[in-house]
């Protein structure tokens, strides 16, 4: 009796319907399942219809490429709309044809509290009440006063406005004030450490800087001594109009007393609206190779590149919600936002702390954003969704015999489904809907970027999510466009076909093994060619030579350094990176990049840094364990102690190598790629550590620095 009062009342409904279902499913007529509706009404279709659709949308042509999308085989896409070439042309159009529309939402905090854990630490939890609203028109508004203000105070046409902020509503106000009024808008990550921010002020000699009230005290302050430039700061959230403690000649402004100057009449005569080729962005790279490099985007490059997103997303409309909560100084975030903005969306804003209803920072009983917003539309990075794949697979192991094997067995029906090209929705409403709602219940498009998405975790998203993944490529210098897979294309591991404003060719990397005439895929560097990839990086003549190139058609390339390989259909995979290549002293390379996806799919490792001497014969790693994981791999070897103390066990760190080794074999990694040895880290890697990016990429530079002991030790103290 007991153990029934434990099961969930929900599954074991599921469970006596399960049996039915899947006995009436499986002998339903393939024809009537290929009917089924899929994601956007559409029909998800035969295999052979699929493979069909797959070869007319793209054309690999020679083996070194060109690569284009069939839509752009006479001429690559350049705007959305005619005439509408400018990032503030592109924002009057959806004001004009959604005025009334809802634009960007926040949510009002209700109530916060300390809530003190049983390891002594102590979280901030927050009660959220509903979204509140500004509609295009009034985004149009205060954006036209901001830059009108920014102007009474000094700004010029073509002298940079920097926004060092996190992702909110008014990013978006102030970055298309500086649109309007052709204000170069530099972009620095909230994450940033105070060198890398008093360089880029510096080098973009920047007078003006919007930010929020947090990032002034506890980043901004302590280097304004360094920026001798700064003039003016603009608090976007309730600063007073002066503070004490600021060096002599910087004023500190609150945004809406800036507004309330920009609306006076005399100030509208500042305006100066930009040419197609005028700088929209100097945007910083997050600096996983070094010191961040200022990108050069314009207007044309960026209206390209979300020209070529949006074909690539079906029936985007006025009825699609987006959540942002990603950061905005990252192109993939900028990008997205502004597809959205083109097509009258609504944007709701959250964080990552605050996304679900188990996020940190929200309190027990109340809701997260995606609970309160419930988007359609929705943009990850590799490492959030695997978060979730774990987390919730991690529930599935301890849930009862028969709930894991209702779930297992869905799950794997689904999965023969999806390959078939049929629908599944009587099992996706009964089985898999309590973890679509994790993310609002609506959600009918993932895209994920900035990193490759293991197989596991994107397979998990198409089958649990009920929604398709598109996995996508692109970089900074090419605002974040280069391939979208399509969305019905359920295979793993690939990130599409060339989107229509751009180009692919591959060029052989000798050293590496990689070349155009390989067989039975052609491999090579990525390049990347359109009205989509930028100017080039600002004030790094040297750079650029190395990286950027026009052909003898004016057009301008970009060495991506990233080896890819196409497929038949014209899908292009990520293979490899030139900057992870590693030779081991007995001449054997290694990828380190390669290493780590394989290794992170493994359930015990939340994440994972390969590290390789030339002057060494293996590979060695650090790693982040899950703490669920690791717990219970120590408990069955009679190991017990805090994380901090199971990480620093040497017998520990071996059962932990033992679990890593079986992985990559399995994962069929050579010998000499796996990690013969590792040291483990109980504190997890997230930007504020700085030990990976704001988009969750490694830093391998100050990660190696981080662990230079633990290097030492694992190559014998040499």
């Amino acid at each position: 009796m007991k153990q029934k009062e434990d099961l969930n009342p929900v599954l074991v409904l599921l469970f006596h319907l399960a049996v039915w279902i899947y006995t009436a499913v499986t002998f339903l007529p393939s024809y009537i399942l290929s009917r089924v509706p899929g994601p956007d009404g559409g029909r998800y279709g035969s295999e052979e219809q699929r493979a069909k659709t797959a070869k007319a949308r793209s054309a690999p042509g020679r083996p070194e490429g060109p690569y284009r999308a069939v839509g752009a085989a006479k001429r690559l896409a350049t705007s959305l709309h005619p005439g509408v070439d400018t990032l503030d042309k592109m924002f009057e159009y959806a004001a004009t044809r959604f005025p009334r529309r809802d634009c960007l939402g926040t949510r009002e905090v209700v109530s916060e509290e300390d809530e003190c854990q049983g390891n002594g630490k102590v979280f901030k939890k927050v009660v959220l009440g509903e979204y509140r609203w500004l509609c295009y028109e009034e985004v149009l508004t205060a954006a036209s006063q901001l830059g009108g203000g920014l102007a009474s105070l000094g700004q010029r046409p073509k002298n940079n406005v920097a926004i060092f902020c996190e992702t909110r509503a008014e990013w978006i106000v102030a970055a298309q004030a500086c649109f309007m009024c052709n204000f170069p808008l530099v972009t620095l990550y909230s994450t940033l450490g105070g060198p890398a921010i008093a360089h880029g002020l510096n080098e973009t000699q920047v007078t003006h800087i919007i930010t929020s009230r947090e990032l002034l005290e506890t980043r901004l302050k302590p280097i304004l001594i360094e920026v001798p430039r700064l003039q003016h700061i603009i608090v976007v959230d309730g600063a007073p109009t002066s503070w004490p403690g600021y060096p002599r000649g910087i004023s500190v402004h609150n945004m809406a007393a800036v507004q309330k100057l920009g609306a006076r009449p005399e100030n509208a005569r500042y305006r100066d609206a930009p040419l197609p080729s005028d700088i929209a962005v100097i945007m910083y790279t997050s600096g996983s190779t070094g010191v961040p490099k200022g990108v050069m985007i314009s207007h044309s490059n960026v209206i390209a590149g979300i020209t070529g997103m949006a074909e690539r997303i079906p029936n985007l409309s006025e009825d699609d919600t987006y959540i942002g909560y990603l950061p905005l100084a990252h192109v993939l975030e900028l990008s997205a936002e502004l597809v959205c903005v083109a097509y009258g969306c609504r944007i709701g804003y959250s964080s990552p702390q605050t996304l679900a209803d188990q996020s940190t920072k929200i309190k027990k009983g109340s809701k997260g954003d995606t609970s309160a917003l419930r988007p359609t539309l929705m943009a990850a990075v590799p490492e959030i969704m695997d978060r979730i794949y774990k987390n919730v697979m991690t529930k599935v192991e301890e849930m009862s015999r028969v709930q894991r094997t209702l779930f297992t067995l869905a799950y794997n029906y689904k999965l023969e489904q999806l390959a078939k090209g049929n629908g599944t929705p009587l099992c996706d409403r009964l089985v898999f809907g309590k973890v679509r709602s994790l993310l609002g219940g609506r959600t009918r498009v993932l895209l994920s970027g900035g990193a490759p998405l293991s197989a596991a975790t994107q397979r998990f998203m198409n089958v649990c999510f009920c929604c398709p993944v598109g996995q996508g490529y692109g970089l900074t210098e090419t605002c974040g466009a280069g391939t979208i897979s399509e969305l019905w294309d359920y295979s793993t591991g690939r990130v599409g076909g060339p989107l229509v404003c751009c180009e692919i060719k591959l060029k052989d990397w000798v050293e590496g093994g990689y070349r155009k005439t390989d067989r039975p895929h052609p491999r090579g560097e990525i390049l990347i060619g359109g009205p989509n990839v930028t100017m080039g990086y600002y004030k790094n003549e040297a750079k650029n030579q190395e990286d950027f190139f026009a052909d003898e058609n004016g057009q301008r390339w970009f060495c991506t350094g990233d080896i890819g390989e196409f497929h038949r259909d014209g899908c292009l995979k990520i293979i490899d990176r030139k900057k992870d290549l590693v030779k081991l002293q007995a001449g054997e390379y290694v990828s380190l990049g390669k290493v780590e996806a394989m290794l992170k799919n493994c359930p015990l490792v939340d994440n994972i840094c390969a590290y390789a001497n030339s002057n060494e014969a293996y590979v060695v790693g650090f790693v982040v364990p899950n703490q669920k994981q690791l717990s219970a791999l120590a408990e069955q070897y009679g190991i017990r102690g805090s994380t901090e103390e199971l990480c620093a066990s040497e017998a520990v760190e071996e059962l932990v190598l033992k679990v890593i080794t079986e992985a990559a074999l399995a994962a069929q990694l050579e010998r000499f790629e796996i990690p013969r040895k590792i040291c483990l880290s109980a504190d997890p890697w997230t930007p504020e550590t700085g030990l990976v990016t704001d988009a969750f990429k490694l830093k391998r530079q100050e990660l190696k620095t981080r662990y230079r002991d633990d290097i030492q030790r694992m190559y014998g103290g040499k």
